[in-house]
């Protein structure tokens, strides 16, 4: 029998279920009331906010049309935002007018200095969260690690510009023998010079170096579903109960802000986002030239092939396959970048 292939057939990744025209008609529909509703609701607000100083500030929970959104001294207000701003999420930087002790109205979104998205059920990009710096991929023995899934995370990191983190929980499921079996899988990547923790949530191994990474970022954790990051999480913020439920007083968002992407301060320093939205996170859409780069030990190596439109699958003098016989690119990661590139238009 042969081996199962590491990559998601072509059948499969076509066969996602798609909505009806009718469904998405209705669904367009119902959104379109709620942006007018918000709209109208922004724009009262705005007239009671009347010529009240406005104020800069972060949006560290969105849940539909409600923003919580934090000010420079940490005190939490329930926002509503103007349709003509864009689209404020988690992390974003914003202006924003209050109209009473508890409530505002944003007024403008700053710029962003990252934006982590997916696409959405339509292809078109949904951002997940903003201004984040660090990129924190979970791995663990259990369920089997995919390094294919892995390249796509880091790509993602190297596309938006952020710094990638490798960490591997659950390394208490192995004995001492087995941990340094596992670990040398992924010895290729600190040598390109992607950082890699091991610990465990349940045990506390290893959670210092982790934190040490955190100090001073604000971060999000990306993973398949089992690795454990509401594990990570929960060891990370020891008070989450704290403030989660400051957050749902303040906001009246009640459960709501446990289903939405939310910013967590961490207590030794940095800030940490959940978000449900990379639960089911996939690559962006990316040119071929994007791709290459998102693949940081192929940049020396970029533009040395003999054909300026060089695959990099079977042209001669390709600097990239030829690398990965010198030993400066793993094959692995040559061979990931091959499936990637198969489903870029007008390649493979």
């Amino acid at each position: 029998m042969p081996a199962a292939s590491p990559f998601p057939a072509r059948h499969e990744l076509m066969s996602r279920r798609r909505l009806t025209q009718r469904q998405r008609a209705r669904i367009q529909a119902i959104q379109e009331q709620r942006r007018e509703q918000a709209a109208r609701r922004a724009q009262q607000s705005i007239e009671t906010a009347g010529e009240r100083p406005a104020r800069n500030g972060r949006v560290i929970v969105r849940h539909g049309a409600s923003l919580a959104v934090e000010d420079d001294q940490g005190g939490i207000y329930r926002c509503l935002t103007r349709q003509n701003i864009g689209h404020p999420v988690c992390g974003d930087r914003v202006v924003w007018q209050p109209v009473d002790a508890h409530s505002g109205v944003v007024t403008a979104l700053l710029p962003r200095q990252s934006l982590l998205s997916r696409p959405d059920f339509n292809g078109h990009e949904k951002p997940l969260a903003a201004n984040i710096s660090q990129l924190v991929v979970v791995l663990a023995p259990s369920p089997e690690p995919s390094g294919y899934l892995l390249d796509q995370y880091l790509v993602s990191a190297e596309t938006i510009q952020v710094r990638p983190l490798i960490a591997i929980n659950k390394i208490d499921l192995l004995d001492r023998g087995e941990q340094a079996g596992f670990l040398r899988r992924f010895a290729g990547y600190p040598k390109i010079g992607y950082p890699l923790v091991a610990v465990s949530a349940r045990e506390g191994q290893g959670m210092q170096g982790l934190i040490d990474h955190l100090k001073g970022q604000t971060s999000i954790l990306v993973g398949q579903s089992g690795v454990g990051k509401s594990s990570l999480i929960n060891t990370l913020l020891p008070r989450l109960g704290l403030q989660t439920g400051r957050l749902s007083e303040a906001t009246g968002l009640g459960r709501h802000t446990t289903s939405a992407a939310t910013c967590y301060h961490l207590p030794q320093g940095g800030d940490l986002i959940d978000s449900p939205g990379v639960r089911s996170f996939r690559l962006s859409h990316l040119s071929f030239q994007q791709l290459e780069r998102g693949f940081r030990e192929f940049r020396p190596y970029l533009g040395g092939c003999r054909f300026s439109d060089c695959t990099h699958t079977h042209e001669p003098a390709c600097a990239i396959r030829e690398a990965v016989e010198q030993g400066g690119i793993l094959a692995e990661r040559l061979e990931h970048f091959q499936h990637l590139a198969q489903g870029l238009a007008g390649h493979g």
